[in-house]
């Protein structure tokens, strides 16, 4: 349940870490579409909402899929310019937007439909028929909406590369400019915090400031994201690594691993969690042993007061060696604690840990 990339062979001096306006516009965008997903811009979202044009509200359902469901890499152009940043400005990063080759700008838009060449290259929709049938039959399958973007996309590509410059251009007009404004001295300071820690720590502190849910293993060269991603390849970037902060994205940890691209680490800023969230494996672990009926049963006696083993296993008429072992297997997952009181061992649930369960789950999904 991890996303690797491999850094072999990558020179610090490749590492950058700057904001990006136009990918902090695409987290905008899903914020307005998915306004669930953060409930801290739920204000936000419901004022830009009630003064968007009809027109603009109506174009942006048009490809709500770009950024709803996934975030298309069309939002992280300079990853696939070796050698490029990104722009200081939306209107920089649109000029870059226009350097993606056709394939390059389909293949990146047409990502919703979970196109297993996505880590390891290959034919082109554009280029081979087969690759296009399957893609239009994906498209297909999640509704007309997005089977008329693709058939569009693929007949035209350069009118559909106009249409989505025109329209972020408007959005930046409309609600756009002032948020980039308001957020852009906050993301730069971030960057040069990122950036000293890279330079006087080195970057597997610099990397563990941006997420907890991201390790570096020096001796492989192989950074670990604890994510659940679309497989658990490795993807190799064109020299470097990208590191751009979102004030809006949390709780999105985003990563571009895409083949032959940069790899990017999109990571949110001022995020509210007040301590690391378990690793994914641990969180299974604990939803494993909640899982089981007895086990649950034990947590209602356990919630309430501390009993022992002997104790527990009279209550629900099972020996001690049975209720031990449900008992090792809670804690194990840290869902208990013990403690001993003269030659008694006592057992009692975590109550705080059960109850972020649920937001830890979500986090973990959305990450």
């Amino acid at each position: 349940m991890s996303v690797h990339i491999d850094i072999t062979g990558l020179r610090p001096e490749r590492v950058a870490v700057v904001p990006s306006p136009l990918a902090e516009l695409g987290m905008a965008l899903h914020a307005l579409s998915e306004p669930a997903h953060h409930p801290g811009l739920q204000g936000w979202v419901t004022g830009v909402t009630a003064r968007l044009e009809p027109h603009l509200a109506d174009r942006m359902c048009e490809a709500d899929f770009l950024w709803r469901s996934t975030f298309s890499d069309l939002f992280l152009p300079f990853a696939g310019i070796p050698g490029s940043l990104p722009g200081g400005t939306l209107a920089e990063e649109l000029d870059l937007l226009d350097k993606l080759s056709d394939e390059q700008f389909v293949d990146a838009a047409l990502e919703f439909t979970c196109d297993v060449r996505y880590g390891s290259g290959g034919p082109t929709a554009l280029s081979d028929p087969e690759v296009r049938r399957r893609t239009l039959d994906l498209a297909a399958a999640r509704g007309p909406q997005q089977l008329r973007f693709s058939e569009r996309l693929l007949a035209d590509p350069p009118a559909i590369r106009a249409w989505l410059r025109q329209f972020l251009r408007d959005c930046d007009e409309a609600f756009f400019a002032e948020v980039w404004s308001r957020l852009q001295h906050q993301l730069a300071a971030d960057a040069r915090h990122k950036t000293d820690f890279l330079r006087h720590k080195g970057m597997a502190e610099a990397l563990a400031a941006v997420s907890p849910a991201i390790t570096l293993d020096e001796e492989a060269a192989r950074i670990t994201v604890d994510k659940l991603g679309r497989d658990d390849g490795t993807a190799t970037g064109d020299g470097g690594l990208l590191l751009v902060p979102t004030s809006l994205g949390w709780p999105h940890l985003m990563v571009l691993y895409r083949h032959g691209w940069q790899p990017v680490l999109h990571y949110p800023v001022g995020s509210p969690e007040l301590a690391a969230p378990p690793n994914l494996e641990q969180l299974a672990l604990r939803m494993t042993a909640l899982s089981h009926p007895v086990r649950m049963r034990l947590c209602r006696y356990l919630a309430r007061s501390a009993y022992t083993t002997s104790e527990l296993a009279q209550v629900h008429g099972m020996t001690a060696p049975e209720i031990s072992r449900h008992l090792a297997v809670l804690k194990k997952a840290g869902l208990i604690t013990t403690r001993r009181r003269g030659r008694y061992v006592l057992h009692q649930l975590e109550v705080t840990v059960v109850a972020r369960l649920g937001s830890e789950f979500l986090e973990g999904i959305l990450r």
